[in-house]
């Protein structure tokens, strides 16, 4: 499933930053909640927050969706 799937991503990329699901959704004005769900794959993301969360991570749309 690709949400599943773009959740791992999202984990991976966020591990990588060192931030917690806490302090990342903080930095992004997301609420924890919704993002932990993000990553889980249990919530179809729109474009808009997809874009959020690439700019908070400092990667590119391309490089968030590499490998799904």
């Amino acid at each position: 499933m690709v949400t599943k799937k773009f959740g791992e991503r999202l984990k991976q990329l966020r591990n990588n930053s060192g931030l917690s699901q806490e302090k990342f959704a903080l930095s992004i004005d997301m609420d924890r909640t919704y993002y932990a769900s993000v990553e889980n794959g249990r919530r179809n993301i729109s474009l808009k927050n997809i874009d959020k969360i690439a700019n908070g991570l400092g990667v590119s749309l391309e490089e968030l969706f590499k490998g799904i």
